[in-house]
């Protein structure tokens, strides 16, 4: 077995342990894309793994950043997941401030950033989740402008689907992601929230309405899918409905995301696929709907433009960057000093 080939069997590995619903859909994706989309996801995976997990959450974004310096530099680190992940840069020319852009997002974690509206938390959405989809579709050669846009409505409706999932897992870690003006709406104060998280009206409430807005983005979603090439469109709507789906569970659970953490099942997967094989057909058959056309959220614009490989932009949000990451210094000076 060749390095690379033992270095995405490593990655596959990771992203069967790690997330269950992207190994699902993977697997129907060809090999000529499923192993760089491999060494991508298990790249960024190791990246969020190592924000969430650990308790030194800035020396893991320094180090991150180090390890993203020496893929772009072509001289990874030494670990499986640099050696794929560095190697899929290389041959499909992956604009930097994609990957930068995604751990921005992880250093909005890192400082324990909250969200005052809504419009807040699809920046981050756009950050930790769009640019990944972003990502993928530069390794499907596509970088038609209208085509990643949907590709970023995909990625936020995910991301808003993770965070109704995780309302209560995530409060108890001390995390909050829904925004403070839908607390204030409700008579609620977030910090007594984070303090006793509880299962109440207002919870429900959040949740449908984050499940909302993803299922508005999921369907609009599905005409850029439609634009993809035919090999990719079954893996990308097995994506789409296998996520939309922990919503569907989260329903089931009465909208209880505060004891009960939603999950879907082998057989629900299974059938999400097939029915994904079938609409990628009616997809190769069927005129792709007008919605493809529709402008980009305002706050994935940047990493559209970021795709096209518009060198003056590139520049700019690589400067943007250094200044995200001098913020974290001095957020840990703070912290320090108190």
């Amino acid at each position: 077995m060749t390095t690379i080939e033992s270095d995405i069997k490593y990655c596959e590995n990771a992203i069967l342990h790690g997330s269950l619903s992207f190994h699902a859909a993977s697997l129907a994706l060809p090999k000529s894309v499923r192993t760089p989309c491999l060494a991508l996801y298990a790249f960024c995976r190791l990246a969020d793994d190592e924000v969430d997990l650990k308790k030194d959450k800035s020396a893991s974004i320094y180090d991150l950043v180090q390890r993203l310096d020496l893929v772009y530099s072509g001289t990874p680190r030494n670990h499986p997941m640099d050696r794929a992940f560095a190697n899929m840069v290389e041959k499909f020319d992956m604009p930097r401030a994609l990957p930068e852009a995604l751990f921005e997002g992880f250093v909005w974690d890192a400082m324990s950033k909250q969200y005052k509206t809504f419009d807040d938390l699809i920046s981050y959405s756009a950050r930790v989740a769009s640019s990944v989809g972003v990502m993928l579709c530069v390794i499907m050669g596509e970088r038609r402008a209208e085509v990643l846009s949907r590709a970023c409505d995909l990625g936020v409706a995910m991301q808003l689907t993770n965070i109704a999932r995780d309302i209560g897992e995530d409060a108890k870690e001390g995390r909050l992601y829904i925004p403070h003006d839908w607390f204030e709406q409700d008579g609620l104060d977030p910090e007594e929230f984070l303090f006793k998280p509880s299962r109440s009206d207002s919870t429900i409430l959040f949740t449908k309405k984050l499940l909302g807005k993803a299922e508005t983005l999921y369907h609009r979603s599905e005409s850029g899918i439609a634009y993809l090439p035919s090999k990719v469109r079954p893996a990308m709507f097995a994506a789409r409905h296998i996520y939309s789906a922990i919503g569907t569970e989260i329903k089931k659970n009465n909208f209880d995301n505060i004891n009960y953490r939603a999950r879907t099942d082998k057989f629900t997967k299974t059938k999400l696929m097939t029915f994904s094989v079938i609409q990628s057909l009616a997809s190769m058959v069927l005129p792709a709907p007008a919605t493809v056309y529709a402008k980009p959220l305002p706050q994935t614009k940047f990493l559209v433009e970021a795709a096209k490989r518009q060198e003056t932009y590139e520049s700019n949000w690589s400067s943007r960057f250094v200044s995200v990451i001098d913020q974290l210094k001095t957020y840990d000076k703070k912290k320090l000093s108190t």
